[in-house]
């Protein structure tokens, strides 16, 4: 395992743990041990990086973007150092994206249509929609980096480009698109060359092992498990850092990708197992140090063709090194069917149980469904990549870009003033009429669906007029070389040159939606305690003056989360009706739109935009996340949670499906605990869902580590899709926990 010393280090490789620091920004910052003599500082490079776009900017987008990243990576300071396995590069800002990425989004936006382009700032301002260019949702296929590394991938490439010009379908556009690549993958192999160089004439204990890795990274594939984890490390940092393509799987299945080297190094006597754990253990601190808000994520485990587990000893060892580290990031997804061996699930859970360990629990039945609703193969779903937080996608051949995060509470606000936001204070929704003219709940809720309705619709209007431009704006090269698909048609993969090309639409605020419309229900049209006008009035004044009704509406029983049954039928009636809006619309790149059931930081972001609500939120409040009941709302337990959440029809959510779970210690504790755990997520999974991540806190340990954080400098918290740190939260999103925790008491 690595030693405290070298961890000491790695940890101020991208930044100094002792400042303050921007998770959010992270690539702005320097570490410390790189070699400073061996290049450039951040100004020296844009400097350059200027004389050089006087000569590329006549050229093709591919060309000219791959020549800056040329320029960046032969100028960038390199670390190699006694206390690390992993090589570095000083530079994390993006620094190519100053002369191209940057100035070619600005010349997109004067080609863009101008009311499209002003709805979408319109929906961002007000939190109706947060909607913007994904390029943070890259699977490369790592089967053809480590059967052919660097170099053969750009082998590959030339063949292809040989084979165009041999069959007449080359032209200029293809020409441009692997010269970009050529241009790329030339400058990474140098760039392993130059580090390669500056090891061999180190002296230090692992400056041998780490010069004979780079030399082979050099000339051809990796031939071991140490060589196979440097190449994953410098793709990603390449990938993330330089050339702006966030890769957001480590492996196709971490466990799967490493597997045959692992096998082969134990075989033939080349590594141990404890050799093994030390290069795991210096690979995963990589990504805690860099300190990604959303967290590094890899996925494990999944089924084979033969109905037998993926599952094996690397994938137990890999969590034990994880947990021995006492990590949060890198993120892990762990691909769960009835085949899932109790060993990794013990595991698991014990982890979980213990300190929140960063785990999501992605249930195949029902995900391979959805994969499979977009048109995928049985076999293309079974061997899915999971992305980002535990997004789907057709591995080695599908580009899924977030689209909308389409906040469905904002369209319950918007039915109460016709349409205007009082935010922004504009129109952002369309004209469903007076207030004073909707007579039945069943008005306002066709309302509230119309409203719903054109949010999406419009969405999809931003982002088929957007993403014209995504090749245009950054050619995705280094991606590509990757994808066999693209290099057959000679387009890029952000091009259309994929066999998918899909785009997600997001179903966010949806509990809190629910929730408005059942009090909307209840309290104006069925107990008729207050008028729609009078409520929207009370929602304008943020409930002041209506204490009594505002308590009211949060205890009333009828919430998403209770399996509550006139709930469940309306929030089972709202969530198809989304995922019908979206699921398999055209867009204009060949592919299809795809319903997901994820919020991201939506909760929050969308929350502080969204005015007071009839199910007794007040303004600015956080909004539901995922698949899960508003704050502090699902009351009757886990099953009566799970019962609401799969009445929702998971699968119908093609891109993903997520329902955050809070339990008590008590519930899981002890050997029986065990069993418990599992319980949930077979029952979860039995009835379909996808996706099911865990907090597990006590009311009372919660208090004490908001009024005394220094006692809980470790205590974990599951967010939405990845882990943060309590003292990491504002007291805001912290009291949004307590007040969860303590309906599970």
């Amino acid at each position: 395992m690595i030693s405290s010393t070298d961890r000491y280090f790695i940890e101020r490789k991208y930044h100094n743990p002792e400042k303050e620091f921007d998770a959010f920004k992270r690539m702005a910052y320097h570490g410390t041990g790189y070699i400073e003599e061996s290049g450039l500082d951040d100004e020296q490079i844009l400097d350059g990086l200027a004389q050089l776009e006087k000569e590329t900017e006549h050229l093709p987008h591919p060309i000219a973007r791959a020549m800056a990243i040329k320029y960046v990576l032969e100028n960038e300071r390199i670390y190699i150092n006694e206390h690390d396995y992993f090589v570095g590069l000083y530079s994390l800002g993006r620094l190519a994206n100053k002369t191209t990425f940057e100035k070619w989004a600005k010349d997109s936006q004067s080609l863009r249509d101008a009311d499209t382009l002003e709805c979408s700032r319109d929906f961002n301002n007000s939190g109706a929609v947060m909607i913007w260019t994904d390029y943070d949702h890259v699977v490369p296929d790592w089967k053809s980096l480590m059967e052919l590394g660097f170099s053969g991938i750009r082998e590959r490439s030339r063949e292809y480009r040989k084979l165009h010009e041999k069959n007449g379908t080359m032209n200029e556009e293809k020409s441009a698109f692997f010269e970009g690549i050529e241009i790329e993958y030339s400058a990474i192999i140098d760039l392993i060359d130059r580090m390669y160089n500056i090891a061999k004439e180190q002296t230090f204990d692992k400056s041998s092992k780490i010069a004979t890795c780079l030399k082979n990274l050099r000339d051809g594939k990796p031939t071991d498990f140490y060589e196979a984890l440097q190449l994953i490390y410098i793709y990603f940092i390449v990938s993330e850092s330089v050339d702006s393509y966030q890769v957001r799987s480590l492996g196709n299945g971490l466990d799967g990708t490493l597997l045959p080297f692992y096998e082969n190094d134990i075989a033939s006597g080349k590594y141990t197992k404890d050799d093994i754990r030390d290069f795991l253990s210096y690979f995963l601190m990589q990504w805690s140090a860099i300190g990604n808000y959303w967290g590094q994520p890899f996925y494990m485990g999944g089924t084979n063709l033969d109905g037998s587990t993926k599952y094996n000893e690397l994938s137990y060892e890999i969590l034990d090194v994880y947990d021995i580290l006492e990590i949060y990031n890198p993120k892990i997804q762990l691909k769960i069917n009835t085949n899932t061996p109790d060993f990794i699930l013990n595991k698991a859970f014990d982890m979980v149980r213990r300190k929140n360990a960063s785990f999501v629990f992605c249930c195949e039945p029902a995900m391979i469904k959805a994969v499979m609703g977009y048109g995928a193969t049985y076999e293309e779903a079974l061997n899915m990549d999971i992305r980002g937080c535990y997004e789907t996608g057709v591995r080695a051949n599908e580009v899924s870009s977030t689209s909308g995060y389409v906040n469905a509470a904002k369209a319950v606000e918007l039915v109460f003033y016709n349409g205007f936001d009082n935010i922004s204070k504009k129109q952002i929704g369309i004209k469903t009429g007076e207030i004073s003219e909707i007579k039945t709940f069943e008005d306002f809720y066709f309302a509230f669906l119309k409203q719903w309705e054109y949010l999406i619709q419009q969405s999809m209007k931003i982002t088929n007029d957007a993403e014209r431009f995504l090749a245009f704006v950054n050619p995705s090269s280094m991606y590509s070389a990757t994808i066999e698909t693209s290099l057959k048609n000679g387009r890029d993969g952000y091009g259309g040159g994929v066999k998918f090309n899909n785009n997600a639409m997001l179903n966010c605020g949806f509990a809190s939606a629910v929730d408005s419309l059942m009090a909307v229900k209840e309290f104006v049209f069925d107990k008729k305690e207050i008028s729609l006008t009078e409520m929207a009035e009370v929602l304008k004044n943020n409930w002041k003056g209506y204490e009594i009704l505002q308590i009211k509406a949060k205890k009333s029983p009828h919430k998403y989360g209770n399996n509550d049954t006139i709930t469940d039928t309306y929030a089972s009636a709202m969530a198809s009706y989304f995922a019908n809006k979206v699921n398999n619309v055209p867009n204009n790149k060949g592919g299809v739109y795809k319903a997901i059931f994820h919020s991201a930081r939506a909760f929050v972001i969308q929350g502080e935009r969204t005015g007071a609500l009839p199910d007794g939120r007040n303004a600015g409040e956080e909004l539901s996340k995922n698949a899960s009941a508003a704050p502090g709302m699902d009351k009757n337990g886990v099953t009566a949670l799970i019962e609401s959440a799969t009445k929702l029809v998971p699968s119908d959510y093609h891109e993903s499906f997520c329902l955050d779970v809070m339990l008590h210690p008590s519930a899981i504790d002890g050997e029986n605990g065990f069993n418990v755990f599992k319980g949930i997520l077979m029952t979860y999974l039995k009835k379909d869902g996808q996706s099911i991540q865990f907090n597990v806190f006590n009311t009372d340990t919660l208090r004490d580590a908001q009024e005394n954080p220094e006692k809980y400098q470790n205590l974990q918290v599951r967010v939405c899709g990845w882990n943060t740190l309590w003292n990491n939260m504002s007291k805001k999103e912290q009291d949004a926990y307590i007040l969860r925790s303590e309906n599970i008491q």
